[in-house]
Order: C-alpha cells, then structure tokens, then sequence
C-alpha cells in the first residue's frame, strides 16, 4: 500500500464528485425523516445509507461531513445536539474501517467506536433509561448492517 495522507479524499475532484458530495451531505437529514417500524417494535433508520456512501467515496472526511451535515435536522427536531458527534464518529470511522475491511465489518467496528458516545450522551445529557439506550444500539446495529451492503455495491459500481 502506498504511503497516503489517512483522511485525504480519495477522487478526483470534478463537477459531479462535488455535486454528488453535497447530495451526501443533504440526503441524511432526508433519510432521517424516514424510520421503518418493525415487527418486533423497533425501528430500521435509513440515514445511515448516505453516510456510509459518503464515507467509502469520499473516505473518513467525507463520513465524518455527511454524518454531522446529515444529522442536523433529526439533531434539531430530538433536542439531542450529540446525534452530530455519534454520527459524526460514525462516518468518520466508517471511512477508516472500509480500507482496510469488507463493508459489514467496517460498519460493525465504526459503530462500536460509536456505542460508548451513544451510551454516554443518551444516558448522562439527555437522561434516557438504560432500556431505551439498548433497544436503540440494536435498532442501529440492525440498520447499519441492512445499509452496509447497498451502500458497498452502489459505491463500487460508482468508483
């Protein structure tokens, strides 16, 4: 492997890698809008989609801009200004993982360096119960992993 900056971004900068990056930077605060009630009561989130093709394009610098850009209107609507960093973490770390990992197991190391974040700004500054903390770690971990593999395979197609 040759010697490269960890955070640079790996394009050719163009009129439509821009426009495509701005897109990414948007699209979650849409998806975010968008949750899917299961079955079993929890819910699929869907914003993690853009931020991961963000983040294997554009790498962890592009993870880490569409994670907190893409998360300020669900951050605004929640009350909850530490979706931003989560999220942020999220990309950023996604970003890392997919040059080194395959797509599912990128995502699963990026969210658990997200979780401790989760857990601590959800349970000591926004105060929410311990259960309602594990029944959302397993409603992201269930999403991140849904939106792992569309995300891989629209990203290679791309690239």
């Amino acid at each position: 492997m040759k010697n490269q900056n960890l955070f640079s971004f790996d394009v050719e900068w163009n009129m439509q890698t821009i426009m495509l990056f701005v897109a990414l930077l948007i699209l979650p605060n849409l998806l975010g809008m968008i949750n899917i009630t299961t079955a079993w009561g929890f819910k699929i989130h869907t914003f993690q989609f853009a931020i991961f093709v963000a983040a294997f394009i554009y790498g962890p610098t592009g993870g880490l801009a569409s994670g907190i850009v893409g998360s300020i209107f669900s951050a605004t609507m929640m009350g909850n200004p530490y979706i931003l960093v989560g999220n942020a973490i999220l990309g950023l770390f996604a970003g890392i993982f997919i040059k080194y990992f395959p797509a599912v197991v990128a995502v699963w190391l990026a969210f658990l360096v997200q979780t401790p974040w989760l857990v601590l700004s959800d349970y000591y500054f926004m105060h929410m119960p311990l259960h309602v903390i594990g029944y959302l770690i397993i409603a992201l971990l269930i999403s991140n992993t849904i939106w792992a593999l569309p995300a891989s395979y629209i990203t290679g197609r791309m690239k």
